[in-house]
């Protein structure tokens, strides 16, 4: 409980930092590059909370902190210099009134509740540590991960660079790891937050952080992250044609 009680101090007052700049340059988007750095933080105060220094927390630490650099390195090279996301501008206009205050805990606090629920298998899996040493689920755990790395890493790069050609403007990229997944960069996500909570089996209560990938998973591929995309993506023909040939979320090989 003190353990947790410390993390929810953290995060609230590293979230309430964010905040406090987002009003200050007016762009309540920074906080998706925050994301990434709350989970880096959470792993880092948990390690040194409890002092459990040891293969199992030290493999969770580094592929929590890999993700958590690349991810918030990419959004923050990528929207850097842009306006703020619109998704945030509807907000504003939503809200009319006392803007900030509601950004405050509808948007920074409730991430950083978020953020610390999909923490679970690495506050359980470093907590509960020990010297003793599951090396099959360390390896399964970190196979999935570097799968779900290559995947989300990959995609995001493969996406970037098909969208700076000026001939590819309007439409859809289709090759590379797009060619077996229309989301290769939500799959990801998924698979790499599974293989954290296979690493987080190997300690005792483990199997209670498989509900944060589990959770993780059934929100983008039924809430917030597939079906904006899917709904808007499906208004164009070329993409029709290219979800007739390609799975939505699990790679596959293209249909005929």
């Amino acid at each position: 409980m003190l353990l947790f009680l410390s993390l929810l101090g953290i995060m609230v007052a590293f979230m309430a930092i964010v905040w406090a700049i987002a009003v200050k340059v007016n762009d309540f988007s920074i906080v998706d590059i925050a994301w990434g750095m709350t989970f880096i933080i959470t792993t880092i105060a948990t390690l040194a909370i409890t002092q459990n220094m040891n293969i199992t927390s030290i493999t969770i630490a580094v592929l929590v902190i890999l993700w958590g650099l690349r991810l918030s390195g990419y959004l923050f090279k990528r929207n850097v210099g842009k306006p703020e996301d619109y998704r945030y501008q509807n907000m504003r206009k939503r809200w009319e009134t006392n803007v900030n205050l509601k950004a405050f805990y509808r948007v920074y606090m409730l991430q950083g509740a978020l953020s610390l629920f999909f923490s679970i298998p690495i506050i359980i899996g470093i907590a509960n540590s020990s010297e003793e040493t599951n090396y099959i689920l360390i390896t399964i755990g970190v196979v999935l991960w570097i799968i779900g790395f290559i995947f989300e890493a990959g995609g995001d790069y493969q996406l970037s660079q098909f969208k700076k050609k000026e001939e590819n403007k309007g439409r859809f990229i289709k090759h590379g790891l797009w060619r077996y997944t229309r989301h290769p960069n939500y799959f990801g996500e998924s698979a790499m937050w599974f293989g954290v909570a296979i690493v987080a089996l190997s300690v005792p209560w483990g199997w209670i952080g498989l509900i944060s990938p589990i959770a993780l998973t059934y929100i983008l591929i039924n809430i917030s992250g597939v079906p904006p995309l899917e709904k808007k993506f499906m208004e164009h023909e070329e993409y029709r044609e290219y979800a007739k040939k390609t799975n939505m979320f699990i790679p596959g090989p293209p249909k005929k």
